[in-house]
């Protein structure tokens, strides 16, 4: 039953996170049984604890599973469509286009972190993860992590100021962030936030 559900569900390869799976009549302890038996048989993978895939063939590796830049993502960015997290820091600068400095740990901002901020090894990677100033949901994780960026512009931005704000300004556009969302968020972030959203000229760009 668990397998035939997982094959509906997931892609070979793809994270599963046990805390994830509830099926009809199955108990928990019956559950995790279950991922045992699939695992013993070579059906499942295990990547980590509660964390399994379907491994995926691949004519040079053999069987394969999920790089730690997906298995993080699924677990503190999005999976299931509900959004818990965002890229930070350099991480997400260096995706903007804002700075040429590739961060030696991806930085994330995500709801399934308690402490304020910690480095999480997964795989042969480290990350490191925040607590966010708010909840992240699908509706608001655009501007937290607009205005997240913009609370340490001066770390990212050298003296082009007028490119990083046309990289801005696309940014807000091509996400539809409008001037009520960010006036929602925006009270919870430090001044210089506020300061940097103005210089930027950025209230223009606004619906």
């Amino acid at each position: 039953m668990l397998y035939e559900y997982l094959k509906e569900n997931y892609a070979d390869g793809e994270p599963i996170f046990v805390s994830d799976i509830v099926i009809e009549g199955m108990s928990n302890v019956n559950l995790r049984q279950q991922f045992k038996v699939l695992t013993d048989s070579g059906r499942l993978s295990r990547y980590e604890k509660g964390i399994y895939y379907m491994p995926k063939k691949s004519r040079l590796k053999g069987s394969v599973g999920p790089g730690a830049d997906m298995v993080a993502y699924y677990k503190y960015i999005s999976r299931n469509n509900q959004v818990d997290g965002y890229y930070s820091g350099y991480t997400f600068a260096n995706y903007l286009g804002l700075s040429t400095q590739v961060p030696m740990k991806v930085e994330i901002v995500s709801n399934n972190m308690v402490a304020k901020k910690r480095d999480i090894v997964i795989g042969n990677r480290t990350f490191v993860i925040r607590r966010p100033i708010t909840k992240v949901t699908k509706e608001n994780d655009k501007v937290l992590q607009l205005l997240d960026l913009l609370k340490n512009l001066d770390l990212y931005v050298d003296d082009d100021n007028d490119r990083a704000a046309d990289l801005l300004e696309k940014y807000i556009r091509i996400n539809q962030i409008n001037r009520e969302c960010v006036d929602s968020y925006i009270s919870q972030y430090p001044d210089v936030t506020f300061r940097h959203f103005y210089e930027m000229r950025l209230d223009y760009v606004l619906a």
